[in-house]
């Protein structure tokens, strides 16, 4: 088990039940109620006094569909490391958030601390629409100083994490 679970277990605000639903809806969002009871050896009412209880502290962000990007004839993913100039570091970095993750091609916006100031993790056709989205809403951006794209050759996804914020 991970320090982080047994952190929270340890802090009274999660109990096993609660973690072994959780691992049971990592894998199935969809999962029927009755399924969920029954994969954990619980009742089906208390499942769902469960399930809402974690939703409304906030333990259950949401539930989301995973689509597949290549169905939509986006085959290309790339990570996009941005650095952004210094001076008016606050008003960049909200502005610069704001502006990106509204961008369609954008899955993933993560403001990190390091080298880089953001990766922004997107999915498009190929790759010249990289660069377009490099030079047209990165570069193009008074605040960003530079960017350096990586190409995705794969991706798995263990979890899904609500925002910081």
């Amino acid at each position: 088990m991970s320090d982080l679970t047994n952190d929270l277990r340890d802090s009274g605000d999660i109990d096993e039940l609660d973690l072994r639903l959780l691992e049971v809806l990592k894998t199935d969002g969809r999962i029927s109620n009755a399924a969920l009871a029954a994969a954990v050896g619980i009742a089906p009412s208390t499942a769902s006094v469960r399930l809402k209880s974690l939703t409304d502290r906030g333990v259950i962000t949401g539930f989301l569909a995973s689509i597949d990007q290549r169905a939509l004839g986006l085959t290309l993913q790339a990570v996009i490391g941005v650095t952004l100039r210094p001076g008016a570091r606050q008003a960049s970095i909200v502005a610069f958030s704001e502006e990106v993750r509204r961008l369609p091609e954008v899955l993933q916006v993560f403001f990190l601390g390091g080298t880089d100031d953001f990766m922004v993790h997107i999915s498009v056709a190929d790759s010249s629409d990289v660069r377009r989205f490099v030079v047209e809403h990165l570069s193009a951006q008074p605040s960003v100083a530079s960017t350096r794209t990586s190409i995705v050759f794969d991706y798995h996804r263990n979890g899904v994490a609500a925002s910081f914020q």
